[in-house]
């Protein structure tokens, strides 16, 4: 019986990814993504059902679309993937519950986000504006963080970066950050609360610098730009945050505040 549930779970979890694929392609390109069949973005031909079976209809088709044989990008059955792999995650550590369906949608966010920002470096507000609203509403629920908790991490999230993007705007006499960032670390504060958005903040900080110098180590366009989206790197430092948040938290408190 267990077995069965890890492979609904799987197929889910997959299902969804395949839905996220739409929202990436079309939300930034303000396309319809309801009720509007999947199309060839280079030949333009509506897909057959079978093109769209989740990571099957990529192998299925050898990776090339069914009609003009061009190259289908990774990103499709990475995307259904990784989605899946968290949503069996989430099961194996809280199985079902408000912890299991909480960080499933904030991890099929967390990708849509991810993506998007990496193709326009824009965050959308149709993705955080309603995500800071559910991250509020379900801190009420039996095993939530709790409303206070929830809006002081909105603060915290939201107001920090706020914060950052008024220094940087005077210091570098420029824009330094996005309105669209700044709604996103409000977002993940009302779910994560504002303990682990200071760990969100630390680890997404280290991971870009790390990340943009090697990248601008091989790339003269960034050098020249020095434009790194910044919501990638929230959104890997988020996926820490909630599965090793709590523990990476713990082991500091235990092992250097309380050793002082």
């Amino acid at each position: 019986m267990q077995s069965i549930i890890y492979i609904f779970v799987g197929l889910f979890g997959l299902s969804i990814g395949s839905f996220l694929n739409v929202i990436i392609y079309r939300l930034p390109r303000k396309m319809p993504f309801f009720l509007n069949r999947s199309i060839c973005p280079n030949c333009q031909n509506n897909l057959k059902w079978y093109h769209n079976i989740p990571l099957l209809g990529f192998l299925f088709l050898g990776g090339k679309c069914g009609f003009c044989k061009t190259r289908i990008s990774w990103r499709y059955p990475a995307v259904e993937l990784f989605n899946a792999l968290f949503y069996l995650y989430f099961y194996w550590q809280f199985e079902w519950g408000y912890q299991f369906l909480v960080f499933s949608f904030l991890s099929s966010a967390l990708l849509a986000i991810f993506f998007i920002d990496i193709d326009f470096q824009i965050i959308p507000d149709a993705i955080t504006l309603p995500g800071i609203v559910a991250g509020l509403a379900i801190s009420w629920l039996p095993g939530g963080i709790g409303i206070l908790n929830s809006l002081i991490g909105l603060l915290v999230g939201g107001g920090s970066l706020f914060l950052m993007a008024i220094i940087g705007d005077w210091m570098f006499r420029k824009e330094s950050m996005g309105g669209g960032d700044i709604k996103m670390t409000a977002m993940l504060g009302t779910f994560l609360g504002w303990q682990q958005m200071l760990f969100v903040f630390i680890c997404s900080s280290v991971i870009g610098v790390i990340v943009s110098l090697a990248i601008m180590a091989f790339s003269k366009k960034l050098r020249e730009t020095r434009i790194v989206p910044f919501g990638p790197f929230l959104a890997v430092a988020a996926a820490v945050a909630i599965i090793y948040g709590e523990r990476i938290i713990d082991f500091y408190v235990n092992n250097f505040l309380l050793a002082q």
